[in-house]
């Protein structure tokens, strides 16, 4: 994607404070790579975040005449997503607290003692700000419905090089990659991109049908070709005439419908269920695997002349780990949509939650990142989201409620992980509105071992 403020574009900052020093160190902090204002006072900030666009603003807590985070309140009012920083020489973790709540990124403490931590806290604060531009940018620029690949990073940069050069080229495409990493967002792209974009893209996962009903969706049938075919039904080679065709999991299909497939390709043309009459398959076929299928060839699980006839162009879409910057910004994206979505206003991201999500390896890739943030809003009431909001892995950093419960020290592991899976059950069930089969989507857990679980912590449900 194209970012909204182009690299070369240095970054602006507001400065706020009413100490000479202080801004001065800042100022020569990042002051080769970001264009600068200083402001010693409220109404000196006020003139200056009227007249520009920052990315930035470092406050000061106690300014001569104005409260740090009541001007910050002010200037939210006007930007509802701005970043900043609130700094003090005065310690409080009530103002602290404070600050959090307001959507303030970080509550730095003066004098400042670790530049380069100071550097880094800036840093990741200008990024958050770059992923809320970028995704506005983005969502101007989608406005005709083409759908949305989020990232930057010079892996996406490369296959999204890739994409563009081969969606207006009439020939088959691989992609290869691995679960989660938004292939089926990709073959739509690719749709979306081609001279092909005004007619049908038509869309089946092949591991996820018995042959049987893949075949018969595919090709179609004639009225009484087998019980219950009532009438008589185009198949997707049909309906897809004129457009694209996209077949995920490619290497989940039957060696029959391998056979059969081929031979469509060979031909153009296809035959339904229970028919003589050959019909026409214009179609160009976008394929998706997560196995390497020059594997699955040599184990004999798939045709080698089916491969050679599919993997014309091979496109790999990197995981979510070689993905470097990405992972903010796609958070960020879900973060707004699921609140959106749920009708709340969490976020934004502490920087300590950001630090986490960075060094998550994300086995799930985007999927799993997007079901990550989806159950920090839909259990969270509202405010930053904080590590204590974020599961990225199948247990959530959270033995603090378990804690509360007991007066007498910590809990011993076993009774704390017993009261913390008992709450997270309650809380994934009310967000779900008593929905097991919508709670075990949230919660990642499939519907049957969630229900057990629910049984075993005597958690009630209406199932």
């Amino acid at each position: 994607m194209t970012s909204a403020m182009p690299p070369s574009t240095k970054s602006k900052v507001l400065i706020v404070d009413d100490d000479h020093y202080t801004r001065t160190l800042l100022d020569r902090l990042i002051g080769k790579s970001a264009d600068v204002r200083l402001a010693a006072d409220g109404a000196e900030a006020r003139k200056l975040f009227t007249a520009e666009d920052f990315n930035l603003v470092l406050m000061d807590q106690r300014l001569p005449a104005d409260n740090g985070i009541e001007l910050l309140r002010e200037f939210r009012a006007r930007r509802p997503r701005l970043v900043s920083i609130l700094m003090t020489g005065y310690a409080d973790v009530r103002e602290a607290v404070a600050a959090v709540r307001e959507g303030v990124f970080d509550y730095l403490n003066k004098p400042f003692e670790d530049l380069e931590t100071l550097e880094a806290v800036i840093g990741k604060a200008l990024e958050l700000d770059r992923a809320y531009r970028e995704i506005d940018d983005l969502r101007a620029r989608l406005g005709d419905g083409t759908p949305a690949v989020i990232g930057r990073s010079p892996a996406m940069e490369q296959m999204l090089g890739q994409v563009r050069q081969v969606a207006g080229l009439d020939t088959t495409v691989l992609l290869e990659g691995e679960s989660g990493t938004g292939k089926d967002v990709v073959a739509k792209l690719i749709h979306a991109w081609s001279p092909r974009a005004a007619k049908p893209f038509m869309e089946v996962n092949c591991g996820a049908l018995p042959e049987s009903l893949l075949e018969s969706l595919l090709f179609g049938y004639e009225k009484g070709a087998f019980t219950g075919a009532s009438v008589a039904s185009a198949g997707y080679f049909e309906k897809a005439n004129g457009g694209n065709l996209f077949l995920d999991e490619i290497a989940d299909m039957s060696p029959k419908l391998q056979s059969n497939l081929l031979r469509v390709l060979q031909d153009h043309q296809c035959m339904r269920i229970g028919s003589t009459q050959p019909r026409q398959a214009d179609f160009r076929l976008i394929c998706a695997t997560n196995r390497a299928l020059a594997g699955e060839v040599k184990a004999g699980r798939f045709r080698e002349d089916l491969f050679y006839r599919i993997n014309v162009v091979a496109v790999r879409l990197p995981p979510l780990r070689e993905r470097a910057g990405d992972v903010i910004l796609l958070a960020t994206h879900f973060l707004e949509h699921f609140n959106a979505k749920f009708g709340k206003s969490c976020g934004p991201l502490t920087p300590a939650a950001v630090r986490m999500l960075e060094a998550a390896q994300w086995p799930g890739n985007v999927r799993e990142l997007q079901h990550c943030i989806e159950r920090a809003v839909a259990l969270h009431p509202g405010g930053p989201i904080d590590t204590m909001h974020l599961c990225p892995g199948d247990v959530p950093p959270a033995v603090g409620a378990a804690q509360s419960e007991t007066t007498s020290g910590p809990a011993a592991y076993e009774e704390a992980r017993a009261l913390f899976e008992r709450d997270y059950l309650k809380c994934i069930l009310d967000a779900a509105g008593g929905n097991v089969s919508e709670a075990a989507r949230l919660s990642g857990i499939p519907r049957q071992n969630l229900y057990v679980r629910m049984k075993r912590w005597g958690v009630v449900t209406d199932q």
